[in-house]
């Protein structure tokens, strides 16, 4: 790993790209077999995956693991101080090497955000196919990672690159949280109000993107989505009326709220007037153009999601549209909602509204979360 941001630069420029003067211009997107976070492994498949893996026994210092699908893991230092550590890389959703970088670091970031941790420093995740793709393309995906880390104020201090057939790029991140404020995803309780601080479709308008039907209006909207951090994650964090915690990410809104409910072993309910929904790709969506992800994710959950009688599955699908750094998804004590909805629409997630509420039910059920 190397120890400076500079290093890392020197080797893009140099060892790690030598000048072959035959490269094609190609589209960053045509390297990838799937986006953004639409390039997960589905969720059903995870699962067998990791069935087998043996899993470390217990660590007294570590207070979030594996075992609730959190966003990332805490260890705890002192009673007053805790580690956030997570990792996350991508394959390009555009073909703006810029964009690409940004997008990925503020995914990345999310991540801690999520726990309401306070991100402090980073490191990169990267791979090329370096004899590919012009050097000034791999200058320009490191410089849009460098500029979210410093709007956030965080140091990105290295990385490590390898050579790779498609383009990814990501973070590790280290962020810090008060043992007693942490936000997990399984915490919710009966009687909260469900809040969502951005709309849906980022995967859809990536679908559109790809086939080149998403209009120029339109990709302002969406890029702008992806390079938007979850800052408001740190002082929500501070909120001891927020009682869970997590954003929306590869297995879209409607597996991220399964998650929520079996942690909490409740049920959520989700009035689907009130999500707010990128008026672009209601449109697409309306005429089937949807990301792979959001079909395996809606095969992965489809026991667990209920919908309306009358709902077809373009309908359905909107709800398991997999989210490139999608908006963070709380829940909240019923009496703070309506303050916590306006300190965030003050904080600049003018879009954040309440969605749903946590049923008052416990026990074993098969559907946990109900679109109505």
């Amino acid at each position: 790993m190397e120890s400076q941001l500079g290093a890392f630069q020197t080797a893009l420029q140099s060892e790690l790209v030598p000048s072959v003067p035959q490269r094609q211009a190609r589209r960053l997107t045509g390297f990838a077999h799937g986006g953004g976070c639409g390039c997960k492994v589905e969720p059903a498949e995870l699962k067998r995956i990791l069935e087998r893996v043996p899993t470390l026994s217990p660590h007294p210092r570590l207070l979030v693991g594996v075992e609730n699908s959190d966003d990332a893991a805490v260890y705890q230092l002192n009673d007053e101080q805790a580690l956030v550590f997570t990792n996350d890389f991508q394959t390009p959703l555009v073909d703006d090497p810029y964009i690409f970088g940004c997008a990925s670091a503020a995914n990345a970031l999310s991540d801690v955000y999520a726990m309401g941790g306070t991100p402090i420093i980073a490191t990169a995740i990267a791979g090329f196919p370096v004899n590919e793709v012009d050097t000034e393309k791999l200058q320009e995906i490191m410089r849009g990672g460098v500029d979210v880390c410093t709007r956030a104020g965080v140091p990105l201090a290295g990385g490590h690159t390898i050579e790779n057939p498609q383009p990814i790029f990501g973070l590790a991140v280290v962020g810090t949280v008060h043992p007693k404020k942490i936000k997990t995803n399984a915490a919710s309780r009966p009687g909260d109000k469900i809040i969502l601080t951005k709309p849906l479709g980022i995967g859809v308008m990536a679908s559109a993107y790809r086939i080149d039907q998403l209009r120029e209006s339109e990709y302002q909207i969406f890029i702008d989505a992806l390079t938007e951090v979850n800052t408001a994650g740190a002082w929500l964090g501070d909120l001891p009326e927020v009682h869970a915690l997590t954003d929306i990410t590869g297995f879209g809104l409607g597996g991220h709220l399964v998650e929520m409910a079996e942690g909490a072993r409740l049920r959520m309910l989700v009035h689907s007037a009130k999500v707010p929904m990128y008026a672009a790709a209601e449109e697409l969506a309306r005429e089937g153009v949807f990301p792979g992800g959001a079909y395996r994710n809606m095969e992965a959950y489809d026991s667990r999601l209920s919908f309306g009688d009358d709902w077809d599955i373009d309908r359905q699908l909107i709800y398991t549209d997999p989210q490139t750094n999608g908006g963070l998804l709380i829940t909240v004590a019923a009496a703070a909602t309506d303050d916590i909805l306006q300190r965030l629409h003050e904080f600049g997630c003018e879009q954040a509204t309440v969605i749903g509420e946590v049923l008052d039910e416990d026990g074993d059920y098969q559907e946990r979360v109900l679109f109505r």
